[in-house]
């Protein structure tokens, strides 16, 4: 067989199953956590023909319009990125930070800010780091991106007075908000938090995402594992909210659909067992990830003000599964 026969078949090997091996992770790592562009996840409807995140954007829309006269742009430096968000002086004393997951800008945010305006919290939104008009290009899901709510959270109180701060974490967001309250460096006022779909680890997650698209979980999974670790210093499988929730002191109130496909309800209930805090785990019947409000809007809203209400009228909270 001459030479160019075999240069011929290891070049079709390559192509056709080495290359594949390494560019369609990479790719997979590019597309969902790499900001390859200012256009990409700016502040717009993240999914327009999703008629559920359509509405849960429109009906956010509304409610800032109905305060605007309360709102404010602001911003902050964490480290070397510049951060935007905006600010909504409702005349309380204390404030909470509303914090979205992956692809969602500050718009995304409105739709979870009710409850605490109810409650008594001003509201700060917030474009998170490589989100809406922010800098940033790699998301690290909270593991470096705690830093900049660590920063929001200051502002907050050194500079508008607001004597506590509370966090409300949607997915990634969730992963954000428990970083930043377990870090060494997290602040006194800093007051608990909510979560809403919070996974045990990413790479757990990753799986479920993976096996739902029909693509092979091999070697995918091994390689944006890696992607993560050489860009950003997090490693998805030995780290994340199952490995920091016992180092939580702050009260915790835990969201939960039984529909969730990614963060699944067994594993919150893993969360809560390992979690040593004051906490609630509150199952819901419906919504998928991230989509438990828009289907019980009355009994989400009502689940935060009563938790946040046992909070400050107590001091803390009994612990409690609730719709299990």
């Amino acid at each position: 067989m001459s030479i160019w026969i075999w240069i011929l078949i290891w070049a079709a090997a390559f192509f056709l199953i080495i290359a594949p091996v390494f560019i369609i992770p990479a790719g997979l790592y590019v597309i969902l956590l790499v900001r390859t562009r200012k256009s990409k996840w700016r502040r717009k409807c993240s999914l327009p023909k999703d008629k559920e995140i359509t509405e849960m954007f429109y009906i956010g829309l509304d409610w800032a319009e109905k305060y605007s006269a309360k709102r404010r742009e602001v911003d902050v430096y964490s480290g070397k990125y510049h951060l935007f968000g905006e600010y909504f002086d409702l005349g309380f004393d204390r404030a909470a930070i509303i914090i979205a997951g992956r692809t969602e800008s500050l718009l995304y945010s409105y739709y979870f800010a009710e409850p605490y305006r109810r409650a008594g919290y001003n509201i700060l939104v917030i474009d998170n780091r490589s989100h809406g008009k922010s800098d940033g290009r790699l998301n690290s899901l909270g593991y470096n991106e705690h830093r900049d709510i660590l920063r929001w959270a200051r502002m907050l109180h050194d500079d508008l007075g607001n004597k506590q701060v509370y966090l409300h974490g949607i997915c990634i967001g969730a992963s954000n908000a428990l970083f930043a309250l377990t870090s060494d460096d997290c602040p006194d006022y800093l007051q608990g938090m909510t979560s809403e779909g919070m996974f045990t680890t990413f790479y757990e997650s990753l799986y479920y995402h993976i096996k739902e698209a029909k693509q092979p979980v091999f070697p995918s999974m091994i390689e944006v594992r890696g992607y993560l670790k050489l860009f950003t210093g997090y490693d998805i499988k030995k780290d994340g909210p199952i490995f920091r929730i016992g180092k939580l002191n702050k009260p915790i109130l835990m969201l939960q659909s039984k529909e969730d496909k990614y963060s699944l309800p067994s594993r919150a209930k893993d969360l809560y067992n390992r979690c040593p805090a004051p906490k609630r785990l509150a199952y819901f019947e419906k919504g998928r990830h991230s989509h438990i409000k828009i289907n019980a809007p009355e009994k989400y809203d009502e689940t935060i003000v009563d938790f946040l209400r046992e909070i400050c009228e107590n001091g803390t909270i009994t612990d409690s599964i609730v719709g299990e």
